[in-house]
């Protein structure tokens, strides 16, 4: 059974759309000083190949590698019910040795 060549380029919509969110918390930042990497909220079926290419063509950095984890929505109680939180795609963005991506506006 052979399955059909991935194609490897990606339209700009699609990888527009990849990246849903940085997180922006006290772990990303000391994470991100001391490994240079970033952390992004990305859609559930977005693969390592695709945030690579949308994080290099959204920031203009150089990507090293990227690391994925899913993370279950937590059970949680409102009020006399139970519900759960949204399942969460997160993706650990190492930058090559001299990239930076600055998130607050300012000039580099």
């Amino acid at each position: 059974m052979s399955r059909a060549p991935i194609s490897r380029t990606f339209t700009e919509g699609r990888l527009a759309q990849v990246l849903v969110a940085p997180i922006i918390s006290e772990k990303a930042t000391s994470i991100g000083e001391k490994h240079n990497q970033v952390l992004f909220k990305v859609l559930q079926d977005a693969t390592k190949i695709e945030i690579k290419a949308a994080v290099e063509l959204m920031f203009k950095v150089e990507v090293e590698s990227v690391q994925v984890l899913n993370q279950k929505g937590k059970t949680k109680r409102f009020g006399g019910r139970t519900g759960r939180r949204d399942h969460l795609r997160k993706a650990y963005v190492s930058l090559k040795a001299g990239q930076e991506l600055n998130f607050s506006g300012e000039a580099a």
